[in-house]
Formats: structure tokens, sequence, C-alpha cells
């Protein structure tokens, strides 16, 4: 179960990454054209918050299947000195769960605004700090806190 989780939570950052330009484009291109928030707009904000919230139920699935994670709790004194145990364990869990709750907050506010304009460029702003943080937390074959591969 924990390979098919895996599997599946690699396979979602895609859908959550490319639901996230996609939605980041469109708000752009609104703001830019002041063209109306259309229904279009509204389901691409609402679909890109709900892939954003599937992919953080499986993550914490996956969270409390882990092995490594089992471990870093049992030996947290001597795991948080291993980078990619902390990596797992704090920094991706916390900035992901960050990532996510920036992304529901802009999703509500686009919602709420009165404006075509103002529902445009609240969610250019907040899917894009969300996308930010996203793309520092993830495990990218290049990077300096933990590598993994690009699928699995």
């Amino acid at each position: 179960m924990y390979q098919a989780l895996l599997f599946l939570h690699s396979i979602t950052r895609w859908l959550v990454l490319l639901s996230l330009v996609y939605a980041i484009y469109k708000a752009a291109k609104g703001l830019i054209q002041q063209t109306a928030f259309t229904k279009s707009d509204n389901a691409t904000r609402h679909i890109t918050a709900t892939i954003a919230h599937v992919q953080l139920v499986i993550g914490i699935t996956l969270y409390f299947k882990s092995p490594l994670i089992q471990y870093f709790w049992r030996h947290t004194r001597m795991a948080v000195r291993e980078m990619d145990l902390l990596f797992f364990s704090l920094i991706h869990m916390l900035m992901m769960i960050t990532a996510i709750t920036v992304i529901t907050i802009g999703s509500a506010l686009a919602k709420r605004k009165p404006t075509d304009r103002a529902k445009y460029q609240t969610m250019l702003v907040w899917f894009g700090i969300a996308m930010l943080i996203i793309f520092l937390a993830i495990p990218w074959p290049f990077s300096p806190l933990a590598h993994r591969p690009y699928l699995r």
C-alpha cells in the first residue's frame, strides 16, 4: 500500500503543478486583458483547489504510513541531523500544508471578491505564492535538501 500511495502522490504532484500553472495563466490573462471572470475561470479556481486538497489527503496518509517518518519520530535526536529525514518529516510537510492553506485562502477570497479584476488579481497573487512554496518544497532531483526522481 505504501508504494502505491507514493506513486499516486508523485503523479498527483504533476496535476497540482499543471492546475496551478493553468490557473495562474488564466488569472494573468484575465487581468491583463480585463475580461469578465467566467464560469470557466471559476471552475479553474475550484478545480485547482480541489486537486491540491486531494494531494494533501494523499500526502497525509502517506506521512503516517511512511517507514521513513516512523523512524524519524522514534529516533528524533539522531534523525534530525540527517537532512533527508528532516526534510520529509518536517520541512516538506509543513511547507506543503502552508501551500495548500494559501491556495485555500486564495480560492475562498477570489470567490468572494466583488469585481472581476479583484478575482483575477487575488487568484494570481495567492496561487503564485502557493506555487513558489510548492516548488521549494518538492524534492526535485536537483534539490539540495532531498533528492527524488521526477516520477516514482
